[in-house]
């Protein structure tokens, strides 16, 4: 079932006000999130090599558990590692064949720290522990239909919105700034663990902004608070040239307080608070649009891990918002576009028990041909599902 009706509220962007979060690359929450999408994607691509299919798999259960270093300006060292707990399910038997999915989820954790985070060394660093262990056999079974018969391994609700407000965009760009190839090149000395908090109070902005500066490279607390004054200039500069915004105010490590020495000040080993202060678990980070919009409708799924062929949590959440971006792009003069998708467990997954969008066209616009033209494209963005999981197996759509 189709549904389309009128958004019966302001953009947005038009409200008195909005509340928009970011959690950046190394944060425990998106590192743990990140992680355990790398253990799903490397073994659905083990999956597919030896046997054909994507195997039953959901590796959706995960904790980062914070370690334990000593620091002090110029220097510190690591006294205990991480910890990453790698849980669920996972096919570990098939066609008499033993899978090494403790070695594949290992590896592809210790990667995905090898690709993004600068000073982790994931061998010294970082223990995994892996608890997967396999499905039911009633789940299991979805995996054994013929592929055309593929169905939804579980009853989910997702929903998606476009576009991105003036305040969404910001924070999602503030974040991929200070984590960029340029930023770090200038500012070797901070860390990926950035957390961004967008506050808009009508055209006035404020941005909180969390990022350690690397201890081996800060001297005494005078050169820390030196170096963020010439880090809040170069954010500032950077965020004064958003449209849209009469005001916009940029804080940063809002915890530090001058002449308490190490406990003033924001100092990591390895650019991550997961190293000794903070532990991460999947499904608490960013939405699939790389963002936690307060104030907007969200699913509660969590998304990392899943498995990208019959599980609707990863599928719907990833597909809403596709299907919003083509109506918005498709039919001229909306202001905004939600979509909403439900499963029930069994069905195909091209076969939600109920599609819905929600439309807010620009005043004037007739509803009905924007309507029939939704329709349209809700149907569309349904037939290409099985493109979508293939898609989604290549690591096409980041989920955090």
């Amino acid at each position: 079932m189709i549904l389309v009706e009128p958004l019966q509220c302001p953009a947005v962007a038009d409200q008195a006000f909005e509340i928009v979060e970011r959690k950046g690359l190394g944060h425990p929450d998106s590192m743990c999130d990140a992680m355990l999408e790398e253990v799903s994607l490397q073994l659905s691509r083990y999956y597919l090599e030896e046997f054909g299919a994507v195997l039953h798999h959901n590796i959706d259960k995960g904790l980062l558990t914070a370690g334990s270093t000593e620091k002090w300006f110029g220097g510190g060292r690591i006294l205990k590692p991480m910890e990453l707990t790698i849980g669920d399910r996972a096919t570990v038997l098939a066609k008499g064949k033993r899978i090494p999915v403790n070695e594949i989820a290992t590896t592809a954790a210790k990667d995905w720290l090898r690709g993004h985070m600068r000073f982790v060394d994931p061998e010294r660093h970082l223990d995994c522990r892996v608890v997967l262990s396999p499905g039911s056999e009633e789940l299991t079974d979805i995996f054994a239909r013929p592929e055309a018969l593929r169905c939804a391994n579980d009853s989910s609700a997702a929903v998606g919105y476009y576009p991105l407000s003036p305040t969404e965009q910001a924070v999602l760009d503030l974040e991929r700034y200070v984590n960029g190839v340029d930023f770090k090149t200038r500012f070797p000395d901070t860390g990926e663990d950035v957390k961004v908090m967008g506050v808009r109070r009508g055209r006035q902005v404020d941005f909180t902004v969390a990022m350690p500066l690397l201890a081996l490279q800060v001297a005494s607390e005078g050169s820390y608070f030196e170096r963020k004054r010439m880090l809040l200039a170069d954010l500032q500069h950077y965020a004064a040239r958003w449209p849209g915004f009469e005001a916009v105010r940029v804080r940063l490590n809002a915890l530090d307080v001058p002449g308490r020495g190490l406990g003033g000040v924001y100092l990591s080993l390895l650019g991550t608070s997961a190293e000794d202060a903070d532990s991460g678990q999947v499904g608490r980070g960013n939405r699939v649009n790389g963002l936690i919009p307060v104030g907007r409708p969200i699913g509660t799924e969590a998304v990392a891990g899943k498995n990208p062929v019959s599980h609707v949590g990863k599928i719907y959440n990833v597909l809403a918002h596709q299907a919003a971006r083509a109506i918005y792009e498709q039919i001229p003069a909306l202001q905004e576009v939600y979509v909403f998708l439900v499963s029930r467990i069994g069905m195909p997954v091209d076969r939600p028990q109920m599609m819905a969008a929600r439309i807010l066209p620009a005043p004037g616009q007739p509803f009905d041909m924007v309507s029939r033209t939704a329709r349209t494209i809700l149907e569309d963005a349904l037939a290409k599902v099985g493109r979508l999981c293939g898609e989604l197996i290549e690591g096409k759509y980041p989920v955090c």
